[in-house]
């Protein structure tokens, strides 16, 4: 049996993400007791290749140009946006670069830094407007600045960044509107009750982007050959790729069979009762993908005997949705899971792409990391805004010091690459302290980081342990910074706490990023700007370098969205899901105008980022409201006195 895995655009584009690794190391363990050949792709990068080149552009262009002549020729001759006019006005310089700096940011022709940091190498958009816009008035050269007179690499780097998103905002108005180049059609399938959405897009006509993965689709299997053909999903922004690819597969080879899995099937695909979804797919697993796959190619080579049934898996039976699942069986254990391997994945054509000057926030999109896992699950599990009673939080499995080690080594022989990022829910302390104090033993030189809880247990005298073995940076969540909200999450940490843990890191060289949240329930507008004081005085005091406020979601599968009454909110009713569900609407009687705080929360956020601002009052990032805001009740010096 030959099995192909595949990620559907869009994800991020500097490294793999790590589904169809994890699962192509594990299933070779088992390939020669069940003839199977296990093969791994990624369409995402390749539809990225095929648009972001000269020829991909200059379809664009042709298309651009004809709806830019017809809104000429309209009766009310409206403008277009400012990003296609530029386009339009330099089109053959960007036919002329867009290769160069592909493979500029591929790392394939680093000689052609010298040419883009001169600035006059690339058409510059409306992007390149956020040089200036971001750093202080009285900056002479905003770039030197930021990276110094040395740093031509970087410099370059981040002009290259900023080229590409211009050409991503071009397909985006111009060609495709679902089209972003970390996702792809999210609006469709992000907690959508019904599948009709994606149904009606994948049944209108076809835009360039869309021809275009239909093609590398087809050439996918007559490359592979595949009988059974896995989709791994983790976000809404990959669903409508999966779906397209999954058609577009069924025209080309109709014997081979689908397999849908990946986090937001496991999310929001939980109540799923549509048939028409497997009309595209023959398979959908839910959970962690081991053991359901194993399961699933063992029925297929028994020809769907009985005696080989399915786990955790949905199908499609007398045109209704049902759940199969063997009880006798059970998930693997991470010990048993095996080392994953990029084996077959072009990791020389990956891009590093960083649009904010700030080196902790670059490390998500810039470098070539390794993924691996130092425990499934969560150690803490009780957040009440998280989906603890999901498998992927729930079922806590640590692995060992050595087995982690042994893994690391077979990668970096494997990719030649040093470089590992821990992708945990929050990685354990004790298991940490253990694989950096063997990391050392065994002299195995890597660069790490990964996501943590703000707890006590991270003492100076550990994180200067980590820093030892290699990490250099670390992100967890301290959402409120108020400790009445945090108690009502049950983080189990104090603002207070937090501020001693992030300065051990950043005295350690670690740098730290904070998760935020604004919008919980019953938090007050008085919270939410005492919030951001305390965050101001964190990035004042060097305990973090980065930071990010989300909006708050209540979720099904989380205690608020569980037990909504116990923290004060009223679900609204809910429509008829037979697809997706995930994000709940609810009523908070607080009467709070999230909407509005949160648009000075992310200003304020991107400035301190940029070491701009800190001495103002927090009250001024709010202005241009029809109201004013309550001056901070926070002590001024609240974080250094906790330190």
């Amino acid at each position: 049996m030959r099995l192909l895995l595949v990620t559907p655009p869009m994800t991020q584009l500097n490294t793999p993400y790590p589904a169809t690794a994890y699962l192509t190391g594990f299933l070779r363990l088992h390939a020669e007791r069940l003839g199977l050949h296990v093969m791994q792709a990624d369409p995402a990068l390749e539809l990225f290749l095929r648009v972001f080149c000269r020829a991909g552009l200059t379809t664009v262009a042709k298309i651009l140009n004809q709806r830019l002549a017809r809104l000429r020729k309209g009766r009310r001759r409206s403008q277009p946006p400012p990003g296609l006019a530029h386009f339009a006005a330099n089109t053959d310089r960007y036919l002329d670069t867009i290769d160069a700096a592909v493979r500029f940011l591929q790392g394939k022709d680093p000689s052609l830094a010298l040419r883009i940091a001169g600035r006059d190498f690339l058409p510059e958009g409306p992007r390149f407007g956020v040089i200036a816009d971001a750093l202080p008035d009285d900056t002479e050269d905003p770039l030197a600045w930021a990276f110094g007179a040395l740093g031509i690499a970087d410099q370059a780097k981040y002009l290259a960044s900023l080229y590409v998103d211009d050409v991503a905002d071009v397909v985006r108005e111009g060609i495709d509107p679902r089209f972003e180049l970390s996702r792809y059609g999210e609006k469709l399938a992000a907690s959508a009750p019904t599948f009709d959405p994606l149904q009606q897009a994948l049944d209108a006509e076809p835009t360039f982007v869309d021809e275009t993965l239909d093609d590398i689709a087809a050439a996918l299997v007559a490359r592979h050959r595949p009988d059974l053909l896995g989709l791994t999903a983790p976000f809404p922004g990959n669903v409508y790729g999966a779906f397209r690819i999954a058609r577009a597969v069924k025209a080309v080879s109709p014997t081979t069979r689908i397999a849908l899995g990946g986090g937001f099937v496991n999310t929001e695909l939980r109540q799923l009762q549509d048939p028409r979804v497997f009309d595209y797919v023959d398979f959908i697993t839910l959970d962690d993908g081991e053991r359901p796959l194993l399961s699933l190619i063992e029925h297929l080579r028994s020809g769907g005997s009985p005696r080989a049934p399915l786990f955790r898996t949905l199908v499609r039976q007398h045109g209704r949705v049902i759940l199969q699942t063997d009880p006798r069986q059970h998930d693997i254990p991470l010990r048993d899971s095996g080392t994953p391997t990029y084996d077959g994945l072009p990791l020389g054509d990956y891009l590093s792409i960083f649009e904010m000057l700030n080196p902790m926030h670059r490390l998500w999109s810039d470098g070539r990391w390794n993924k691996l896992t130092v425990a499934h699950g969560c150690y803490w599990k009780k957040c009440t805004f998280c989906d603890v009673s999901l498998d992927y939080i729930s079922r806590y499995d640590p692995a060992s010091a050595d087995a982690l080690v042994d893994r690391i080594e077979a990668l970096v022989r494997e990719t030649g690459q040093t470089g590992f990022h821990f992708v945990d829910e929050a990685a354990p302390p004790a298991v940490l302290r253990a694989l950096s104090q063997r990391l050392l033993d065994r002299g195995v030189v890597i660069t790490w980081w990964g996501n943590i809880r703000f707890e006590k247990t991270f003492t100076p005298e550990l994180t200067k342990l980590m820093a030892r073995s290699g990490c250099v940076a670390v992100s967890g969540g301290l959402e409120v910074a108020s400790d009445r909200l945090l108690a009502l999450m049950k983080k189990g940490v104090t603002v207070a706490q937090v501020a001693r843990v992030t300065r051990a890191f950043a005295d350690a060289g670690i740098m730290v990023h904070a998760y935020l949240m604004y919008g919980f329930p019953t938090e007050t507008e008085q919270e939410t700007v005492d919030s951001l004081e305390r965050v101001r005085q964190l990035f004042e005091e060097g305990c973090i370098q980065s930071a990010f406020w989300h909006r708050f979601a209540a979720t099904a599968h989380s205690p608020i969205g569980l037990t909504p009454k116990t923290f004060g909110i009223r679900l609204a009713p809910e429509p008829v899901v037979t697809f997706a569900r995930n994000d709940l609407v609810y009523d908070d009687p607080v009467g709070c105008d999230h909407e509005f705080l949160g648009h000075g929360l992310r200003k304020a956020l991107h400035n301190y980022m940029h070491g701009v601002g800190l001495d103002l009052d927090v009250r001024n990032w709010f202005a241009g409201g029809d109201r004013p805001v309550p001056a901070a009740r926070v002590r001024k010096n609240l974080i250094r006195s906790a330190l």
